[in-house]
């Protein structure tokens, strides 16, 4: 239903998730390499540029599908204690757009850990000789020096100057479209998530010589797995800073004098979050009626912060775990299986548990 769809596949993330299919899918693969441009005619929501990019590197959409599947896990991980949790993804990707079309700090993050990726995905892709278009850093050759001394370049260094280079051309082409305050700050923040993932490279080496004396090395740069990415966007999350727009359009200063000017780093926003505590389309919140809660914490998900004051149901499960396990000289561990009995505590419904309707 095209009629559908056409309100919500205006942002990147949301075409990919929508667009993408399994990276599992064969034959889509070979049917994007072999009619390129019926098939990146046929995604929704893609502009000239990014159809451009999509023709030209076909083989670079199951990359980003995986980039996606990556960002996706992650978000969902960061937000787990939280009202918000990131599985609009999952349960309605309505909501989704819907979170996206606020200037909030949950948006900051999405576009900031999708970019991010899509960097990681295109870069991994390039090293494992997926691309045509690209391979390991040719840069990374010859000799050079570091703190222990002469080493050579060999290996395959990760080129996350061409992941970079090609996730800023295709994720940023929707936003170049406008001028308005949003495409700035979804700009800033995709940029954000695409120097988080080049913060994290990773200088490995291998000795060479009579028992591993080390009187040779070759080295290589690596990325770092993606959590550490999402554990520094996370931070800057916490810390990112609400701004407005210059009087001239060209940028932002910060809404509170007291808080320092943002760098190329941090996060920015716009518009406060909703406390996503009851179901509203309008914001694109699910709610907390029926969410796991922990008793004995103090953080964000603690029962009486989760539940929004209405309190929570408790129910007794039992399950299998394992136990007394036990080391065995070499090299197995064995462990009972034990029946456990413990107690769920989940987030009670508001008294009317229907979808908020601004009319």
């Amino acid at each position: 239903n095209m009629n559908f769809l056409s309100g919500i596949w205006w942002s990147l993330p949301l075409v990919l998730v929508w667009a993408t299919p399994p990276v599992t899918s064969s034959w889509w693969y070979m049917g994007a390499v072999g009619s390129s441009r019926v098939m990146c005619d046929n995604v929704p929501g893609l502009v000239s540029r990014q159809r451009q990019l999509c023709r030209r590197h076909p083989e670079a959409m199951l990359s980003i599908g995986r980039g996606v599947a990556a960002w996706t896990a992650e978000c969902q991980h960061q937000f787990r204690r939280h009202r918000w949790d990131c599985n609009a993804l999952e349960r309605g990707q309505r909501l989704l757009g819907r979170v996206l079309l606020r200037s909030s700090r949950e948006s900051a993050f999405v576009h900031a850990i999708s970019s991010a990726g899509v960097v990681f995905a295109i870069t991994r892709a390039c090293s494992q000789g997926e691309l045509k278009s690209c391979s390991c850093d040719p840069k990374k050759k010859g000799s050079a020096k570091d703190s222990k001394g002469l080493f050579d370049w060999g290996g395959c260094s990760d080129n996350i100057d061409y992941g970079i280079k090609f996730a800023r051309a295709f994720v940023d082409a929707k936003e170049r479209k406008g001028k308005d305050a949003r495409a700035l700050m979804n700009l800033h923040n995709n940029r954000a998530g695409r120097k988080a993932v080049k913060r994290f490279l990773k200088q490995e080496c291998k000795c060479h010589g009579v028992s591993g004396s080390c009187t040779l090395r070759t080295c290589w740069l690596a990325m770092a797995d993606f959590r550490k990415t999402g554990d520094y966007l996370w931070k800057k999350y916490n810390g990112a800073i609400q701004v407005v727009m210059n009087q001239d359009g060209t940028g932002f200063t910060v809404a509170n004098k007291r808080f320092k000017k943002p760098t190329k780093n941090d996060l920015v926003y716009f518009e406060s979050s909703p406390d996503y505590c009851i179901r509203d389309r309008d914001v694109g919140s699910l709610g907390t009626a029926g969410r796991v809660c922990n008793q004995t914490s103090r953080g964000m998900d603690s029962c009486e912060v989760m539940c929004c004051g209405r309190g929570y149901d408790t129910s007794r499960v039992s399950r299998m775990t394992k136990c007394e396990c036990k080391f065995h000289w070499c090299c197995a561990v064995r462990c009972q299986d034990c029946l456990e009995v413990v107690d769920i505590h989940t987030c009670k419904a508001p008294k009317s548990a229907g979808w908020i309707s601004r009319t």
